[in-house]
């Protein structure tokens, strides 16, 4: 789309996009605007989340008692692969992308994405890659029940579903490489005059640095699953040991982006923090530079710590005393972020709305998943906890209280501007609550079963785990209906319009080009570049 420099061809412009509102099931499949397929990308990941969080709910039922009862070994496995993998790839990820096109043209002052029409494309790719990975459940020998990391020799023992997963994987891996192109072009190319890298809001630059990271592990993924396939089929021996191959080739592959992916998840959802802590806290963000370049080291970082993950599967001391350094030193800038955070705060004119509670739930959660994730570093820990309940609980930790904490503060920060139309503040903070509760109730003990031996991934267990089991199972059920409480209480009456009209500037603190349009948006926005002030937080009015 081009940008419309003088203001002379505006009404041409306007009348070229006439045509560019259709309504029905035409403005959907069709759309090449940015807020539509924000809001796609948004249900698309809210439906994804409960067909994964079903899975979550069944996994930890089956696990109330220590003895099989509720399914076979086979479907529990195959439920604990699907859930991973629908969570973080078609969840999580979605959800994410989401809120980049809704907000990234909105506030860097652009009048949509660089490129539409991939727009379009980089979604509908979801929609197939979401078809073959339920249909796995339907075809003979069922999902695969490997893991969500998706390890050989395991994986050259599975039926067709192991085949529908593997091209799931690409469809997911093509979509999140065309949406990165598309962001990246779109921050660089399309900012609104006087904007400059340095006055960017800390969400666009979150993602611009996302960006690079999809583009550079989303085809080792590709490549890493594309020999599982050839492995099962054509006879090479990528990773099959009695043809000369490696299975551990497969581990390094997969982590180089399996680490990666973990900040994929988490540098936007600190972008979306360092939007509402301001706004809440009625202050500038402390250390915006800072913030900026720890963002851009732990993105650096993140492409040397990958074997970590690997400390039990055979390595030189000298790669395991790298490693863990590596990892150790990723938490430095991490831990700049949080202090600023806690800085703009500090003697801030602070009020708790909803989308604040989620912020410093969000600060409380993030930073525990954090010192467990140091814990982790150090080679003589992991050795004991690997692959335990441990770490089950650092990893829900760092990416459930990381992302979907994000994910929903952005909801309610952003949704009034999607909208409209007020959420229910009372039926937010009860959402809050019982997602805070259910969830530290859910993986909290999970960090002592992981501690006493407890493996992960075992659909029976000794009696002795018996309690704590039945604890975590309790908080799942309480986090599972706190989101079917959000759907009900929250989302759907925001959307039928049943609440307060939101004014253009629903929050005092809040600053930015977002919060110059009215609300809800319009279709289309900054058809001409805006005007902006010094710091690019407001548009001038015209002369």
């Amino acid at each position: 789309m081009s940008v419309v420099l003088d203001p002379a061809h505006a009404p041409a412009h306007a009348a070229d996009h006439a045509h560019d509102h259709p309504h029905g099931w035409r403005r959907w499949l069709f759309s090449t605007n940015h807020k539509d397929i924000g809001t796609m990308y948004l249900v698309y990941a809210l439906v994804m989340l409960f067909v994964g969080g079903v899975l979550a709910l069944a996994i930890r039922t089956e696990l109330w008692h220590p003895y099989v009862w509720l399914m076979n070994p086979e479907l529990f496995n195959a439920f604990s692969t699907m859930h991973g993998l629908i969570m973080i790839f078609m969840a999580v990820m979605p959800a994410l992308t989401g809120l980049a096109n809704w907000m990234i043209p909105l506030m860097i002052g652009a009048p949509d994405m660089a490129f539409p029409r991939l727009n379009n494309l980089s979604f509908w790719l979801l929609v197939p890659a979401a078809v073959l990975g339920v249909a796995a459940f339907f075809v003979p020998a069922g999902a695969p029940g490997v893991g969500w990391t998706l390890y050989p020799p395991l994986t050259m023992q599975q039926g067709m579903g192991m085949d529908l997963t593997i091209f799931a994987v690409h469809l997911l891996g093509a979509s999140s490489i065309l949406g990165s192109i598309n962001i990246i072009v779109t921050v660089l190319n399309m900012r609104a005059p006087g904007m400059t890298l340095m006055k960017m809001p800390l969400f666009c630059w979150a993602w611009l640095i996302t960006g690079y990271l999809l583009i550079a592990v989303m085809p080792v993924l590709a490549g890493a699953v594309t020999m599982t396939l050839t492995d099962r089929h054509f006879g090479t021996s990528f990773f099959n040991a009695a043809g000369g191959g490696d299975p551990v080739l497969y581990q390094h592959l997969f982590w180089f982006m399996g680490h990666p992916e973990v900040y994929i998840l988490i540098l936007p959802s600190f972008g979306v923090m360092s939007s509402v802590v301001p706004a809440f806290s009625r202050k500038k963000l402390f250390g915006y530079s800072s913030m900026v370049y720890a963002t851009a080291s732990i993105a650096i970082l993140s492409f040397l710590v990958w074997a970590h993950h690997m400390f039990t599967a055979g390595m030189p001391t000298v790669g395991q005393l790298f490693f863990m350094y590596a990892t150790m030193l990723i938490g430095v800038p991490t831990g700049v972020k949080v202090f600023n955070w806690i800085a703009t705060m500090w003697r801030g004119s602070l009020t708790f709305e909803t989308p604040m509670l989620f912020a410093i739930g969000f600060i409380i959660v993030f930073t525990l998943g954090g010192f467990t994730g140091l814990m982790l570093a150090m080679v003589p820990i992991d050795t004991q906890v690997h692959n335990t309940y441990f770490v089950v609980a650092h990893f829900h930790y760092t990416m459930v209280a990381g992302t979907l904490f994000a994910i929903f503060m952005a909801f309610y920060f952003w949704s009034p501007k999607w909208t409209g139309t007020m959420y229910n503040e009372t039926a937010g903070k009860i959402h809050f609550w019982l997602s805070f509760i259910g969830f530290n109730l859910t993986f909290f003990p999970q960090h002592f079963l992981g501690l006493a031996g407890m493996p992960r991934r075992y659909i029976a267990y000794p009696v002795q785990f018996t309690d704590f089991n039945q604890i975590s199972t309790i908080g799942a059920w309480v986090f599972g209906l706190a989101q079917a409480y959000f759907v009900f209480a929250v989302v759907l009456p925001v959307l039928r319009g049943q609440g307060e009209k939101a004014p253009q500037r629903p929050w005092e603190g809040a600053e930015g080009l977002e919060w110059e349009v009215p609300s809800p948006a319009p279709f289309h926005t900054f058809e001409t570049p805006p005007r902006l002030n010094a710091d690019a937080t407001r548009v001038l009015a015209a002369e």
